[in-house]
């Protein structure tokens, strides 16, 4: 109980957000890593902040771009025996001994969540940002997918497997945009939310980014 006392009060002031997922054995040569970097900085150059893991690899991809587009940078860290260190791009750094307490910050301060190419965390807050979204237990936001020929097997399968045999339905498919263009990631989340603003009515410290080339990594 006290993890969720904690976080909320640590995040209550937090802005328009989103999460980032991904693989912590991402390298910092990697393309994941690069365009992770990439999509947080575009993101947090226009108001949001950017939650991660706080972990390595893409998580620290995800608070380091942050930084560089000087934006709020949150690291949800978990204690782990392996793998998990908190990186040091973090302008708030909370830690988590139970992943239940810690997947409740990562949805309920999120605007948007990107998934990055990951293991078995990154499809499991895959798919519980999909079963949330398809039952309705929260509101609508954008999950962009990054990587074409990492995720392309497993949405062919959704669609030839679960489709077909009546599991999911296709509109279930639309929950999810994927793209390699870390412009391209960023803009889709940015205009999700002014369309939200235009229909809605609601305010968001949202605007569209300026043209520029696409990015090199």
């Amino acid at each position: 109980m006290s993890e969720f006392v904690d976080g909320f009060e640590s995040l209550r002031n937090v802005g328009p957000a989103v999460s980032v997922f991904g693989s912590a054995r991402a390298r910092r040569n990697d393309w994941s890593y690069k365009a992770t970097m990439k999509i947080t900085e575009l993101l947090s150059r226009r108001g949001y902040s950017i939650i991660s893991g706080g972990g390595p690899g893409i998580m620290e991809a995800a608070n380091r771009g942050a930084r560089r587009g000087k934006g709020l940078s949150i690291g949800l860290n978990i204690s782990l025996p392996t793998e998990q260190k908190p990186n040091r791009f973090q302008d708030k750094s909370l830690v988590f001994r139970h992943f239940f307490s810690r997947k409740v910050m990562f949805v309920k301060y999120a605007s948007g969540y990107i998934i990055m190419p990951g293991g078995f965390g990154t499809l499991d807050e895959f798919f519980e940002s999909l079963t949330l979204l398809q039952t309705g237990k929260i509101r609508r936001f954008p999950v962009v997918m990054m990587g074409k020929k990492y995720w392309e097997g497993l949405l062919r399968w959704m669609e030839k497997v679960m489709v077909a045999e009546g599991t999911i339905s296709p509109s279930d498919l639309e929950f999810f945009f994927l793209t390699d263009d870390p412009h391209q990631a960023a803009e889709h989340i940015i205009q999700f939310h002014l369309e939200r603003v235009r229909t809605v009515g609601e305010r968001r410290k949202v605007a569209a980014l300026p043209p520029e080339e696409p990015p090199t990594l």
